[in-house]
């Protein structure tokens, strides 16, 4: 896909809100620790203030700057990502309090689509992204939906739709593990392989 990643670049450093297909469901992104674009977002998304976003990265290497690691989450990043899933981990200090509204976890994520991956690689930072939809209602998979929804509220659309109908598996790696949410990855997949040697 060829995108235009200067202006992109222009458009989150402007403190603004973009829209884009992914390998599950369309999302919204910001530049993670941009508090006037979260602020807009939460705006837009009419998103509870409780409720945190999950970032997104662009390599495996990257989720160590943010989060803490440890052999079980080594596990599931090595077979899972880039993909459909998101691991819920113990934040850095480098993750501003608002991000995860005081919880210290962050939920992150490696979308498997080239193109969100150089635009995180190009602003040299990390996304917030949740799904492109109003809070309550349901995730969207088109983009043609999304533009109907937010009209000018996003400042660059990227077009296409979305490689699923479901967003991603979402597993708490935190303290006791569980599956927080059951996407194309299921519940049973996750702890097989954390029971694998």
């Amino acid at each position: 896909m060829n995108i235009d990643l200067k202006e992109i670049n222009k458009v989150l450093k402007n403190h603004n809100v973009i829209a884009f297909p992914t390998d599950t469901v369309c999302g919204l992104g910001i530049v993670y620790d941009d508090f006037i674009a979260y602020e807009k977002l939460n705006k837009i998304k009419n998103r509870a203030p409780d409720k945190p976003y999950t970032m997104m990265v662009a390599d495996l290497e990257d989720i160590n700057k943010y989060a803490y690691v440890d052999l079980k989450v080594e596990k599931l990043i090595k077979k899972y990502m880039p993909g459909k899933i998101t691991l819920l981990l113990k934040v850095k200090d480098n993750v501003p309090p608002f991000v995860t509204h005081n919880t210290n976890k962050i939920g992150i994520r490696i979308p498997d689509v080239s193109f969100i991956r150089d635009i995180i690689r190009y602003i040299k930072s990390p996304l917030l992204v949740p799904s492109a939809n109003k809070s309550g209602m349901p995730a969207l998979t088109s983009m043609d939906d999304v533009k109907k929804v937010f009209k000018d509220e996003v400042s660059y659309y990227i077009n296409g739709n979305s490689l699923a109908l479901k967003p991603s598996t979402i597993v708490d790696m935190c303290d006791t593990i569980k599956v927080i949410r059951e996407g194309d990855i299921s519940a049973e997949e996750i702890f097989n392989t954390l029971k694998e040697d």
